[in-house]
């Protein structure tokens, strides 16, 4: 699998890499398996939105923010593992900001799972876990860790 050349296909750049925001590393490999902390999401160093997803957010842009946060994850893998390593996505664990009365953490996760799959094909189709926060670092929307299989 190509995903270089799939994101060029796409018409998506990868940003730098954006860096750990407290006592952490973005990203730990043991065995074949990336561990990817959470990650906001960034483009050109700011956040796309802020606020609860229901409310300040509506459900369009906190997909797109999903969206940007695996853009995020690609650009790190790259800086520390580099693309071509990629396997498959095995899971995704996403934290949506949510406004007490709402309950589609799931479909905002979708934006995440669905360009996943765009760019790796079967291979990015993955386990998940969609669940609904009172708040996120930085008072971001969304928020997503990942486990990635590297050769």
């Amino acid at each position: 699998m190509e995903i270089e050349a799939r994101l060029k296909e796409l018409g998506i750049t990868l940003p730098d890499a954006p860096g750990a925001l407290g006592s952490y590393i973005p990203l730990v490999r043991t065995g074949e398996l990336l561990f990817l902390s959470g990650i906001l999401p960034f483009k050109n160093g700011i956040l796309l939105a802020s606020g609860l997803v229901g409310g300040d957010v509506d459900i369009e842009t906190a997909k797109e923010a999903a969206q940007q946060i695996v853009v995020n994850a690609f650009s790190i893998i790259r800086e520390y593992e580099g693309l071509e390593r990629i396997r498959r996505c095995i899971r995704l664990n996403g934290y949506v900001a949510s406004d007490p009365a709402f309950y589609n953490q799931p479909g905002v996760l979708n934006g995440a799972s669905d360009l996943l799959k765009k760019i790796m094909g079967n291979n990015g189709i993955h386990t998940r876990t969609a669940v609904g926060v009172s708040v996120l670092p930085l008072n971001s929307p969304v928020e997503i860790d990942f486990i990635f299989e590297a050769g």
